[in-house]
């Protein structure tokens, strides 16, 4: 017999989860998860977590800010505080930048954003021993922070389970299933089918070999992203996360004290098979890191490079992703998260279930068609209103 189901989700990672959640919390429980491996065992654990608002596309400020609240009470929602850490987080920018920072924190105090402009004596009470002589300004917002992507994405499982959504584990898919021009199902690796109503693709950098089965190109691509773990002799105190965009580097105090390092620069991005890449940092990258760190925490008290990984953005062409309808009915898509998935991921869960349940959302300030797939084919890309100069689209 073929299983069926209301609505098929494949990819149990955090964003095909937090559908899954959003929809039995809206009453739709005929809902069926598919992971090819286990939970959230492709790059959501390689999420840095961070959570923050600051970004020049208004409706992904948006979701971040309407995501603020859902972590902060995570424990009342998912039984879960999902790691949750409100140790603030920070933009700092050089000269060339002051005037987008200034725009772009206003357009988000607009939009009802906690976000303030500080001052260099402000921001070293904030990170004492940081060297601060080339930033020009700072935005600050208080309620900022870090979470963890695996048991964010464990916990929209457990209560979706709790809900009735049926997941299972190990079930690859092969092909998705069209008749009639229409996509009814997914066949699986097994040759089982399983058909639905209607079929959402939330597989991360996996996405677009899945949709090119029935014909239909998805944008993606794996980008490579190296994260390096710096002990620097001592526990570093509670600070908040630090864009760094006067050295193009973002920085983040982990649980255990020690700090971890992320690259801001993307102007010749790097792309990646994700499913067959190594899984640690480069040399180059590494010197980087460690000419970066010298400049900015020139005090650290014995640094040392503890560890590295790499994981990978699904990139679209202009870093925000594809939400909504693909161009054949019955398929969904969700995808192309270009590392804001974390911070996003309840307000990305609602969009969804509002989309597929009603047509529209009331997600404040959030205009879906923003997401819409065909705005690439358009000339119409989701960009930033006050970009960054060298730090390309992710902020």
């Amino acid at each position: 017999m073929t299983d069926t189901a209301e609505f098929l989700i494949i990819g149990g990672g955090l964003e095909g989860l937090a559908i899954a959640f959003s929809l039995a919390e809206r009453g739709a429980t005929d809902v069926l998860v598919l992971e090819r491996n286990t939970l959230c065992s492709g790059m959501t654990g390689k999420s840095s977590g961070v959570v923050r608002c600051h970004y020049g596309a208004p409706s992904l400020a948006a979701m971040s800010w309407w995501s603020v609240p859902f972590f902060e009470n995570a424990r009342e929602i998912l039984g879960d505080d999902l790691g949750f850490r409100q140790c603030g987080y920070v933009v700092g920018v050089g000269p060339e930048n002051v005037d987008p920072l200034k725009a772009n924190v206003a357009t988000q105090q607009s939009i009802g954003i906690g976000v303030e402009l500080i001052g260099p004596a402000e921001m070293a009470e904030l990170w004492p021993g940081l060297r601060l002589e080339d930033f020009a300004a700072f935005a600050y917002e208080p309620r900022g922070g870090r979470g963890e992507a695996y048991l964010t994405g464990m916990a929209f499982a457990t209560v979706a389970r709790q809900r009735g959504v049926r997941i299972r584990q190990q079930a690859a898919v092969a092909e998705l299933v069209e008749k009639a021009g229409r996509v009814i199902g997914a066949r699986l690796d097994d040759g089982s089918e399983i058909h639905a109503g209607t079929v959402i693709v939330a597989a991360g950098p996996w996405t677009p070999t899945i949709t090119a089965t029935v014909d239909i190109d998805t944008p993606v691509k794996a980008q490579r992203a190296q994260l390096v773990l710096i002990d620097q002799g001592e526990p570093l105190p509670q600070v908040p996360v630090l864009s760094d965009l006067a050295s193009l580097q973002y920085l983040c105090r982990e649980p255990n004290g020690e700090l971890l390092a992320g690259n801001s620069d993307h102007a010749v991005p790097e792309y990646i098979d994700p499913d067959d890449f190594v899984n640690r940092a480069d040399d180059s990258t590494i010197e980087k890191v460690i000419g970066r760190l010298d400049h900015r925490l020139p005090h650290m008290p014995d640094p040392r490079i503890s560890g590295s990984y790499v994981g990978a953005y699904d990139v679209t062409p202009d870093y925000n992703p594809i939400i909504g309808p693909a161009p054949m009915p019955g398929l969904f898509l969700a995808t192309g998260f270009s590392g804001h998935g974390f911070k996003i991921s309840p307000a990305v869960g609602r969009l969804v279930a509002d989309l597929l349940l009603t047509g529209s959302t009331e997600l404040p300030n959030v205009d879906a068609a923003d997401f819409r797939y065909e705005r690439f084919a358009e000339g119409r890309p989701l960009l930033s209103q006050h970009p960054y100069a060298g730090a390309s689209e992710m902020r």
